[in-house]
């Protein structure tokens, strides 16, 4: 590496001898003087386009059999542009217009196969998440806008719709034990949803206003019941979630539906099962008496059901090993040369040289990874999906996000490298203990060696939080899914996440002014 060239003092500049605009212009200009910092700058940025395009290239999906296999069926996408899960089992009928349905539903029951402690045999009962209702649909087609009044397995009586949105009732309301009546009434593009002990004094669950559902539409009663999920633990102290297959089977009585086509007969589908191994859902008529069984789910997918956009930006976490030793080697190599009197008397004012110094690391970092985030997300996305593989769509904000979020990750990361190098002094330890602080505890997290909890707690308190930045798909309380650090949830908002780091960040910079201020050069 060569010598650091240095700003002459008597190019202080209009700012004063040792100002900020003053010293920001020296470091810079050593920045890019020193060939080894400059090319230790440029690599994180070709390990994460390389790896992750590389990544994306060799990744492959194929369905059904023949020489050259098939592309597997895209996922459906509902309302709101999120992959979705859409599989239940729908007696309907049309609704032309305005018009509602309300019916007794007088039991819920269910099978749930094979749970713990034995695993050994089926037993009745019923997931928490598991359904029966009443449902507005736009059509059979997976993916279309819905509104649904519901009882649940395990959380009341709820009015659900577009697939991501979940509305409780009123506490006392039915249950899967008791539950009751239900009503869904379409006025305009107006969906609204009510309940009643006796069918005759009813309670409004809620009510919403959806465009999509203001058209023709099929309207009927519904059963689903997700899979059972356990999360165990493995042989080395992290988890593993199992998923069984469950069915629900409730009875409708007293169905009674207005506005409805006239005379049409009800109509029974499987919603959304391509399955050849699908235990199929079926319904029985008595009069106006149904019986319907049914499993599968209405709600949007995790990242069980793909890959995630934030998977194409996977090098980022080779590269910032990178940029920890960059921002290490900004001060260590001054101390280590004997340079920094030299550059201590370039700027005299002690407290604005390592701000200084993190500016200009910090934004070359930015940049650098700005560039490498934009250009690999959206390219790996299109070669994964090229490959056959599902990728779970998310808003452009959301990519946005993610992009610019892993490059402030990458700056903050070099910062928080810079701030340890110079209260350490040396570069192999400073090395050491900003990736003890950043990358142990991310590799720790998500490598299935720790419970869960344990997990959730190291991506709380340390700056490997600020990966929650990256995560594209949000929890849903009302979907049953494994959501650990492993399956890419983080505890943390993503926002919330990246300001950890933050605070390490500028807390060890203060410090290291603080020490640079009373110590000797």
């Amino acid at each position: 590496m060569t010598a650091p060239v240095l700003a002459p003092p008597g190019a202080a500049g209009p700012a004063g001898r040792g100002g900020r605009g003053s010293l920001l212009h020296a470091e810079w200009t050593k920045f890019r003087s020193v060939r080894g910092w400059l090319v230790t700058a440029l690599l994180p940025g070709l390990i994460v386009v390389c790896f992750g395009l590389l990544t994306a290239a060799s990744s492959r999906t194929e369905c059904d059999s023949g020489p050259l296999g098939h592309v597997c069926a895209a996922v459906p996408i509902g309302p709101g542009g999120e992959a979705v899960d859409d599989r239940f089992f729908f007696v309907h009928r049309a609704l032309p217009g305005d018009g509602s349905i309300a019916l007794h539903l007088s039991s819920m029951t269910g099978l749930i196969t094979y749970p713990p402690p034995n695993h050994d045999q089926i037993v009745p009962g019923l997931v928490p998440w598991a359904r029966a209702g009443v449902m507005i649909k736009t059509s059979t087609t997976p993916g279309s806008p819905y509104a649904a009044a519901v009882v649940t397995g395990g959380h009341g009586v709820r009015l659900q719709y577009a697939y991501t949105q979940d509305v409780a009732g009123p506490a006392g309301g039915g249950t899967s034990a008791a539950p009751g009546w239900l009503r869904l009434t379409r006025a305009g593009s107006t969906l609204t949803a009510a309940e009643s002990p006796d069918g005759r004094a009813w309670t409004t669950v809620g009510s919403t206003r959806l465009d999509d559902l203001a058209g023709p539409a099929r309207i009927g009663m519904f059963v689903t019941s997700p899979c059972d999920l356990t999360v165990v633990k493995n042989s080395v102290g992290g988890s593993i979630g199992q998923c069984r297959f469950t069915e629900t089977t409730a009875v409708f009585d007293a169905v009674t539906v207005t506005g409805a086509g006239s005379g049409e007969p009800w109509r029974s589908d499987d919603v959304g099962i391509n399955d050849p191994d699908h235990h199929p859902g079926h319904a029985a008529q008595d009069g106006d008496r149904f019986t319907v069984t049914g499993n599968g789910d209405i709600a949007p997918l995790g990242t069980q059901g793909g890959s995630t956009v934030e998977g194409t930006l996977s090098g980022a976490f080779l590269a910032l090993i990178v940029v920890v030793v960059l921002g290490v080697l900004m001060i260590s190599s001054e101390y280590r040369r004997g340079l920094i009197r030299t550059t201590l008397l370039a700027g005299p004012r002690r407290g604005r040289l390592l701000p200084a110094k993190a500016v200009v690391v910090g934004g070359v970092t930015f940049v650098v990874g700005l560039i490498a985030c934009g250009i690999t997300l959206p390219v790996g996305v299109h070669v994964l999906r090229a490959g056959g593989n599902v990728v779970l769509p998310v808003p452009l904000t959301t990519e946005l996000r993610v992009v610019v979020g892993t490059a402030a990750l990458l700056a903050l990361t070099a910062v928080l490298a810079l701030a340890v190098g110079a209260l350490l002094r040396q570069a192999v330890a400073g090395v050491v203990v900003t990736a003890a602080l950043v990358v142990l505890p991310l590799l720790l997290a998500t490598a299935s060696v720790l419970p869960p909890e344990v997990s959730r707690w190291i991506l709380r308190v340390t700056p490997a939080a600020a990966f929650a930045v990256q995560q594209s798909i949000p929890q849903y309380p009302q979907v049953i899914n494994n959501y650990v650090p492993q399956m890419g949830y983080y505890p943390l908002p993503p926002l919330a996440g990246l300001a950890v780091l933050c605070a390490y960040a500028a807390a060890a910079l203060r410090l290291a002014v603080v020490a640079l201020r009373r110590r000797d050069a």
